[in-house]
């Protein structure tokens, strides 16, 4: 009885740190409004605007969601296919909101073309080298 209850307990916290990450992104997106999510980033084809998102998300999201936004303990993963393939739309949507009983703050006093640069950056994370040539 005594080793059923250590391996209970074993596998409650190798589960628990098998994936440190939280993985709640993808499910809010979805949540995004069908006129937000049809909403498309007036700066998509600016080349400028990945690298003007990518020094806010060093300033403002890099804490929460990992310096390459690989994810953390303490926020999800911004290269994960959830992410990847939301609309522009659904991403700003997130940024505007935020996710406040997960932790993320509302983002909606950045201004809007601020935080379409963020969702160029997040989106410019699943480009490969042929979609940039």
């Amino acid at each position: 009885m005594a080793l059923l209850g250590l391996s209970a307990a074993l596998l409650m916290v190798s589960v628990g740190q098998a994936r440190p990450e939280k993985d709640f992104t993808g499910n809010e997106m979805a949540k995004a409004p069908e006129k937000w999510k049809a909403r498309t980033n007036p700066l998509e084809h600016d080349p400028e605007a990945v690298t003007a998102g990518q020094k806010l998300f060093g300033m403002h999201c890099a804490e929460c969601h990992g310096q390459n936004a690989e994810g953390t303990h303490r926020a999800p993963t911004m290269r994960s296919s959830d992410v990847q393939e939301a609309t522009p739309g659904a991403i700003f949507w997130v940024l505007t909101n935020g996710i406040v009983w997960h932790g993320m703050p509302v983002w909606s006093k950045l201004p809007e073309p601020m935080r379409w640069q963020l969702v160029a950056y997040v989106k410019s994370l699943g480009l490969t080298s042929k979609d940039l040539h």
